[in-house]
């Protein structure tokens, strides 16, 4: 039970590391929050958009694995040095900190089949999410052995916590988001973490 609440809270803390990054994804969440439209279709689009996104990470990296051991080296290598580089990246972020925040601006959704178009494209049509969900949690997923699929669920479960607090949360929230100050410090624990993470996922390969 132990090892298995670790792994769960291992895969919560490693997706919310991942998930909390300015971008439009988060910007049109936010948007929708403030004007409370089409809040539960949006944040159900994207929590569970992630949830299958790892779901394919998770198995497909794990059957990787299982037909050829030699992978998880392979896998283990390439993870880890694109966390290192993450978190280089999030620290120099830190260093030379952009000018703006989470910007709540633009133009309304107009609809609820427009707002879920528009959500769809954001999540689909996007290279970085697949990188993060299917690659990344998923080579860190396999690096669990049994436990592989307990640390997708923790994953799964950081995203639906990030997107319902930025939906449902987001006239309290907005106004810590909207400031540069804000995402330093949340770049600060991504540049302390992603490092952490990827040297043991490239010593443990």
């Amino acid at each position: 039970m132990n090892h298995a609440l670790t792994a769960a809270a291992a895969g919560f803390g490693t997706g919310l590391s991942l998930i909390v990054a300015i971008g439009a994804q988060n910007a049109f969440v936010l948007r929708q929050g403030v004007r409370r439209d089409a809040v539960l279709a949006v944040v159900g689009i994207c929590a569970l958009s992630d949830a299958l996104l790892i779901a394919l990470g998770v198995g497909g990296v794990g059957a990787v694995v299982v037909a050829w051991p030699g992978a998880l080296r392979a896998v283990g290598i390439v993870g880890g040095l694109f966390l290192l580089c993450y978190g280089v990246l999030a620290a120099r972020r830190v260093i030379r900190p952009g000018t703006a925040g989470l910007s709540t601006e633009g133009e309304a959704a107009g609809s609820r089949r427009r707002a879920v178009l528009t959500c769809l494209a954001m999540t689909w049509l996007n290279p970085h999410v697949y990188l993060d969900t299917v690659f990344l949690l998923g080579s860190l997923a396999a690096d669990r052995g049994a436990l592989r699929w307990t640390f997708g669920l923790g994953a799964a479960l950081a995203s639906l916590c990030w997107f319902a607090a930025l939906g449902f949360g987001a006239r309290l929230l907005g106004r810590f988001l909207a400031r540069p100050a804000a995402w330093r410090v949340l770049d600060g624990l991504v540049a302390l973490t992603m490092p952490a993470l990827g040297a043991t996922l490239m010593t443990g390969a």
